[in-house]
C-alpha cells in the first residue's frame, strides 16, 4: 500500500510540474502571443509602435512598490534612489501608453496573466481529480483530527490577525485554508515569472521582427543551435553547443541577437566567450552582426554593454534598449548629479545621443532596411 501511495504522490507531482510546464512553456507561449497580436493589435506592428506591445505584453507592476518594474525590486522600496527612478518610470509609461498611474496594471503583463488563466485551468481540473481520491486516502483516518491538506496557521493567522477589524463576522476555517492555499499558490507562480520573461522575451521579439520587418517566419529563429544557422560550424568534438537566444537570417546579413530584459553580472561575463565562439565558428568568411537587445536601466551595466570591446573593436554591433527615451525620463535631471552613480547615467545618455544605444524601432528600421 505504501508503494502505491509513493506511487500516486510522485505521479501527482509530476502532473503538478506538467501543467505549469505546459502553461508557460514555448508552445503555450507562442500560441498566446499570436493571440495578442492577432486580437489587440490589428492596426499592424511598425518599427514605431513595436516597443509598446513589447511593454503590453511583458513589462509588469513590482508588488513591493505597485509600479512598473524596471530595476531590482530591493533596490526600487520606498525612500531608495529607484523608488524616485521607478515613480519617474512608471508616470512615463502611463503617459505613452495612455493610461492612468492606478490603471497601467490592467494594460501591462498580458502574456503572464493568459499564461496563469491557463494555469489556474489546468490546475482545477487536477484539483477536481486529486479531491476525490484524497477523500478516500483520509478514510482511515476519520474523525481522529488530521490537519486538513493546505492548512498553514501561521500565514492563516497574519491574514486574520490584519484583516479580523474589518470583518463583520469570523469566516470558517476552510475559508481561512482556501485563502492561504490562494496565497502559497500566487507566490509559487510569481517564482515562473523569470523564466517566462526571459525566453518569453525572446519569442516576443521575434514575432516583432517577423510582422514590423515583414521577414519570412523561416528566418527568424529562436533559441537555435549555432550549427543550424547558415555559415556556421559545429561545436568542435565535446565542446558545448551553444544556442542563439534569436537569430535572423537575409541574404544581406546574418544578425545573432543576445536578448535578455536584464542583465546579471554572470550574463555579462559570458559575453566575449560567447561572440568568440560565433567568431570561431563562422565557415563562410562573411560579416555577420551581433547584436544586444535588453530593457536593463542599471547605467553601469548598460555602459559596458556600449563600450565593451573586442580586439580593439566593439564588441555588439548594435545596443539596442526597448525605449530609449524611458531611459531618459527613469534618469531624470542629471545636471546637478555630480555621484560615481550620475557620472554613469550620464555616460549612457551620451551613448544615447551619440547612436550607440539606440532604440528598438531604430534597429527594426535598420533590419527594415537590410
Amino acid at each position: 500500500m505504501e508503494e502505491e501511495e509513493i506511487l500516486q504522490s510522485e505521479q501527482s507531482a509530476t502532473a503538478e510540474k506538467d501543467a505549469v510546464d505546459r502553461a508557460f512553456g514555448a508552445e503555450n507561449r507562442n500560441r498566446l502571443i499570436d493571440r495578442y497580436f492577432d486580437t489587440s493589435a490589428s492596426d499592424g506592428i511598425t518599427p514605431t509602435n513595436a516597443w509598446q506591445h513589447v511593454y503590453r505584453l511583458l513589462l509588469w507592476s513590482d508588488p513591493t512598490t505597485g509600479l512598473a518594474h524596471c530595476y531590482e525590486s530591493d533596490k526600487s522600496q520606498p525612500g531608495k534612489p529607484w523608488y524616485a527612478r521607478s515613480l519617474a518610470f512608471h508616470e512615463w509609461v502611463c503617459s505613452e501608453l495612455g493610461t492612468g498611474p492606478d490603471a497601467l496594471g490592467h494594460e501591462i503583463d498580458w502574456l503572464f496573466i493568459r499564461a496563469c488563466a491557463d494555469l489556474a485551468e489546468a490546475m482545477l481540473r487536477r484539483e477536481t481529480r486529486l479531491t476525490e481520491v484524497a477523500a478516500e486516502q483520509r478514510l482511515p483516518y476519520q474523525n481522529r483530527g488530521f490537519p486538513e491538506p493546505g492548512a498553514d496557521p501561521e500565514l492563516a493567522a497574519i491574514i486574520q490577525d490584519t484583516l479580523r477589524p474589518y470583518l463583520a463576522q469570523e469566516p470558517q476555517e476552510e475559508i481561512w485554508r482556501e485563502v492561504t492555499q490562494r496565497v502559497r499558490q500566487f507566490l509559487a507562480v510569481q517564482n515562473k515569472r523569470k523564466n517566462l520573461v526571459g525566453e518569453g522575451f525572446e519569442d516576443v521579439l521575434a514575432q516583432v521582427v517577423r510582422r514590423a520587418c515583414d521577414v519570412h517566419e523561416a528566418s527568424v529563429r529562436t533559441r537555435s543551435l549555432l550549427y543550424e544557422i547558415p555559415g556556421f560550424n559545429r561545436a568542435r568534438q565535446g565542446g558545448k553547443e551553444n544556442k542563439v537566444d534569436l537569430a535572423v537570417i537575409r541574404p544581406s546579413m546574418r544578425t545573432l541577437v543576445t536578448a535578455k530584459w536584464s542583465v546579471r553580472a554572470d550574463r555579462e561575463k559570458q559575453f566575449p566567450t560567447e561572440y568568440d565562439e560565433y567568431i570561431n565558428a563562422e565557415s563562410e568568411s562573411r560579416k555577420f552582426q551581433y547584436v544586444f537587445v535588453t530593457n536593463e536601466f542599471d547605467p553601469a551595466r548598460l555602459m559596458r554593454a556600449c563600450e565593451n570591446l573586442h580586439r580593439n573593436s566593439l564588441m555588439f554591433d548594435y545596443v539596442v534598449h526597448i525605449n530609449t527615451n524611458a531611459v531618459r525620463a527613469t534618469y531624470g535631471d542629471l545636471s546637478r548629479v555630480r555621484d560615481s552613480a550620475g557620472s554613469s547615467r550620464r555616460r549612457v545618455i551620451e551613448h544615447i545621443d551619440a547612436g550607440r544605444l539606440i532604440s528598438l524601432e531604430q534597429w527594426l528600421a535598420a533590419l527594415s532596411d537590410q
